[in-house]
């Protein structure tokens, strides 16, 4: 553990621009093992140094699309352990003189492999009758083995599910172990890593906390940073790390958009600059962000109109603090995935994220991101290596552009008001019922829909509440989590009886895919 990165045996991801890459990653840390990814296009430029097996990833090229992919084929022969998955798994079929081929039969979705042989990539991977469910992502296949392979397992429409070649310890898969629809796709990864590579873990928390404060302090050196702080889970981590690596050259700037959550502003200036003793700007921004956002509709507008005005203020207040050439943000893996390819490898953009998509072409200060590799889970432990309470880390996922992402429509102050009382009637009857910390993410939205409604001998013509709670490991796939009909009752007859302007109450049963974790 006293090793530097340099030092550490290490997994080498190679990055096809699969959405799934950065999760393979993240498997391969919970694991214990240190990992790196590079894009495919700088593959001559890997040193092998302390590589002790390659993954290769997914992605939405085609192997016969030679113009598209860049990759140094030569790794594949430095007699190092290699797993190929989805593409990477025709890449290592194609390279070896296998063919692959458009699909006749799309595989999107859950499917069963059956066992043909063993193979110690599969140790514990399999049922009793010799089946597992995994998840399918591909419209081409292998369609003829590569010399120096067997095949180890196939599915109703792909032969060659798994194959291996055993003596030069090179596997393919051509579904996802890294993601939690395949059952045992974990073991494929750890049987991989300690079976077949031989790897010892070296990678922790403690070790992560300590390498972000070296990656800061490497970058940073004796400037000073400004820090984007919203008092959320990633501001807060990100804010307490860049503490603990720069100190006074640190200094937070907390924008009250108006779009925040009920006392948000309130929680925020105390923890941050009472408690934990921080340079801490407070910017009352409210009516600024309002006028902005004044009949805008459209999502991808919104923002955009909030990530490019937020990014102003903080230029603006920056000159408060001399030679400040930094800013910080909490960004996310999922945040980047969604939007754009990281690693400069082809991918298909999702949706614009206002911490990526929405920054100004000429912004005048250098982004800080030390968290843009890491999925929630991870940020929550590394927060709690970091000292900060369980209160902050525990807190659900609250969005960049804040409430203007779950009021589709115009924006209006009395109906931000109305959507912070109902998103603190939800939230508060979670945490009374001890329902809080079994979701992943929860909060009310309010549709821009007036519906009929009675009370008392009065009819009513109001606004229609939306609630959302899902369960999910990391933000990529979700599901809504099934509450009894008791609570959902005594939650819609508080938000209707305590809030003017609401007469409906909703619950959304929609899962990611095919829909989003917000509505806009």
């Amino acid at each position: 553990m006293d090793k530097t990165d340099s030092a550490l045996s290490k997994i080498l991801i190679i990055d096809f621009g699969s959405q799934f890459t950065q999760l393979i990653a993240r498997k391969i840390r919970e694991l214990g093992v240190y990992s790196e990814i590079l894009s495919h296009n700088k593959s001559n430029k890997i040193n092998l140094e302390n590589v002790k097996g390659i993954i290769l990833s997914g992605g939405p090229l085609n192997v016969y699309q030679d113009k598209k992919i860049k990759f140094d084929n030569t790794i594949l022969k430095k007699n190092i352990p290699i797993l190929g998955i989805c593409f990477g798994h025709q890449i290592i079929s194609k390279e070896f003189g296998g063919k692959v081929k458009q699909s006749k039969f799309r595989e999107f979705g859950l499917a069963e492999v059956i066992k043909i042989k063993k193979s110690l990539l599969l140790k514990n991977f399999f049922d009793k009758k010799n089946k597992s469910k995994v998840w399918m992502s591909h419209s081409d296949q292998v369609t003829k083995l590569p010399r120096g392979f067997k095949t180890v397992a196939y599915s109703k429409n792909s032969k060659f599910a798994i194959i291996e070649n055993s003596s030069k310890k090179i596997y393919g898969v051509q579904f996802h172990p890294e993601v939690t629809h395949t059952t045992k796709g974990k073991q494929i990864l750890k049987n991989f890593l300690f079976v077949i590579c031989k790897i010892n873990r070296n990678w922790s928390s403690k070790q992560l906390k300590k390498k972000l404060i070296n990656d800061v302090r490497s970058m940073v050196g004796n400037k000073k940073v400004i820090c984007a702080l919203s008092g959320g889970v990633d501001s807060s981590v990100v804010a307490k790390l860049l503490h603990e690596a720069i100190g006074k050259k640190l200094s937070c700037i907390f924008v009250n958009t108006g779009l925040l959550r009920k006392n948000e502003e309130i929680e925020v200036v105390k923890t941050f600059k009472k408690r934990l003793k921080m340079n801490l700007i407070y910017v009352n921004a409210k009516n600024i962000f309002l006028n902005k956002l004044k009949n805008v509709s459209d999502p991808e507008r919104k923002r955009k109109i909030i990530g490019n005005l937020f990014i102003k203020i903080f230029e603006k207040y920056s000159k408060r603090v001399k030679n400040v050439e930094f800013l910080a943000q909490g960004t996310l893996y999922p945040d980047l995935i969604e939007s754009k390819s990281v690693t400069g490898s082809q991918t298909s953009k999702i949706k614009s994220h206002h911490n990526v998509g929405g920054l100004p072409k000429k912004m005048k200060l250098k982004l800080v991101e030390p968290l843009k590799f890491l999925f929630k889970d991870e940020v929550r432990k590394l927060g709690l290596e970091l000292k900060l309470s369980k209160e902050i880390i525990n807190r659900h996922p609250f969005p960049g552009p804040g409430l203007a992402i779950r009021m589709p429509g115009n924006i209006t102050k009395e109906k931000i008001s109305i959507l912070q009382e109902a998103d603190n009637i939800f939230i508060n009857g979670l945490k009374s019922n001890n329902l809080y910390h079994k979701i992943w993410q929860a909060y009310a939205a309010l549709l821009p829909v007036k519906t009929v409604g009675v009370m008392g001998d009065n009819r009513t013509y109001e606004y229609m509440c939306l609630l959302r709670a899902i369960t999910s490991e990391d933000g990529m796939t979700a599901d809504f989590f099934s509450f009894n009909k008791e609570f959902m009752q005594n939650i819609s007859n508080k938000i209707i009886n305590n809030i003017k302007g609401i007469n409906r109450v909703v619950y959304d049963v929609t899962s990611k895919p095919p829909s989003t974790i917000e509505l806009e």
